[in-house]
């Protein structure tokens, strides 16, 4: 029996590698729903070769995606506006899987209301649950969502867990042999740079990833190891496991995507080429698994893997994440919110690559951390935070 899938963010590269899969398998998924930000054009084309019910997009585009669909003969196809319409589709009863990719904070929402459904969730959104953790779990298990981590980390992770782990009672503690996670990292572009050279780097360095093709806002984020800091979080939640049960390991190949370390001396590793299709495929069809265009690894060819500590004097963003997650309560809002802020700056060149941890690290000392028992103080202790560190920006930039 077909599925239908409601991609939230279908323009990114996210929704471009799900969109790939999903064209391998037309006879077990179709497109129901779509949501794009800003690149109505792309939406345009991917509305007339998939012909979803629904499209979402921001108030100010729906004129001009209107008078595009018009201009290419496409008919009955409903628009939706804005966050509102992006729960409307997350939740709606004909929408068996939601890809949640909508970057940032502003993904948080929606991907909440496809938990609350029931659905299917495949998270690429990992700001959802470095801001909601605990919400996001619990909202999960109390109505049976199953919610599927994408990331390629963490989709590593979970195929080298035992199978029923996240079935089990946890606690924070380490279950069934399990002793660590080991979250591997690329390292990013500037991995081999030294403090003086870091000072000096420019967003298009920033941006360019040696093995995976990304957004911007997360390329920078993989450049500052902040990327990483994010997923340690998002590891956290997902295995119910406490931050100091995750080591991050350095890895620059991005061919062994994460380990899992058991009490007998084993170590699972999950292998792959750096490709979004893989973790998409298996979340989407999971406990099954599907064909992709992506090749087998040629260990013939990888002549060699490396692994080392992170540098957290060059790279103080993941020592930052590491000490939100120990402090708990609204921190990791906090922290995310002001590296939204930063990274954002630094991509218009008001602030300096070195500067983003510290206006995070600011952040964190000038926000009042709490307990973060609702959406709505979530809510507001994000929107304080982005004040406090739009405002440090302005004392950097003068």
């Amino acid at each position: 029996m077909s599925q239908s899938v409601c991609i939230l963010g279908v323009t990114g590269s996210i929704g471009q590698s799900t969109l790939k899969i999903l064209e391998q398998h037309p006879e077990q998924y179709s497109v129901y729903a779509v949501s794009a930000y800003s690149r109505i054009q792309e939406l345009g084309e991917i509305c007339k070769q998939y012909r979803p019910k629904v499209v979402v997009v921001p108030a100010a585009k729906v004129d001009e995606l209107q008078q595009l669909l018009k201009a290419k003969k496409i008919n009955n196809i409903e628009i939706l506006a804005d966050e509102a319409g992006l729960i409307t589709v997350a939740e709606h009863p004909d929408v068996d899987v939601v890809m949640a990719a909508i970057v940032g904070a502003a993904g948080l929402l929606p991907t909440l209301a496809a938990v609350k459904a029931g659905k299917r969730v495949l998270l690429a959104n990992k700001e959802a649950l470095v801001m909601s953790g605990d919400i996001m779990m619990q909202a999960a298990k109390d109505h049976q969502a199953l919610l599927l981590p994408v990331d390629s980390e963490h989709n590593a992770i979970f195929q080298c867990l035992p199978q029923n782990y996240l079935q089990i009672l946890r606690n924070g503690e380490p279950q069934l042999g399990v002793q660590q996670i080991l979250l591997t990292a690329s390292g990013g572009p500037f991995l081999n740079f030294g403090l003086e050279q870091l000072k000096t780097v420019t967003p298009a360095q920033a941006c360019k990833h040696p093995n995976w093709s990304m957004g911007q806002k997360i390329s920078v984020d993989s450049a500052t190891l902040m990327n990483k800091g994010l997923e340690l979080i998002e590891a956290c939640h997902l295995f119910s496991i406490k931050e100091h049960f995750v080591t991050v390991v350095v890895h620059p190949q991005s061919i062994i995507h994460s380990m899992v370390q058991y009490v007998d001396g084993s170590t699972l590793a999950q292998m792959g080429n750096p490709d979004m299709c893989t973790p998409i495929a298996h979340a989407l069809a999971w406990p099954e698994r599907i064909q992709t265009h992506v090749p087998a690894l040629d260990l013939f060819t990888q002549s060699r893997l490396d692994f080392q500590e992170p540098d957290l004097v060059r790279f103080p963003a993941l020592k930052l994440a590491r000490q939100a997650m120990k402090i708990g309560g609204l921190a990791p809002a906090i922290l995310n919110a002001a590296n939204e802020i930063a990274v954002a700056a630094f991509l218009k060149q008001q602030i300096a690559f070195l500067d983003i941890a510290q206006v995070v690290e600011h952040t964190l000392n000038h926000v009042q951390n709490g307990v973060a028992e609702s959406i709505d103080s979530i809510l507001q202790t994000d929107q304080l935070a982005r004040q406090v560190a739009s405002q440090r920006i302005t004392q950097l930039e003068s």
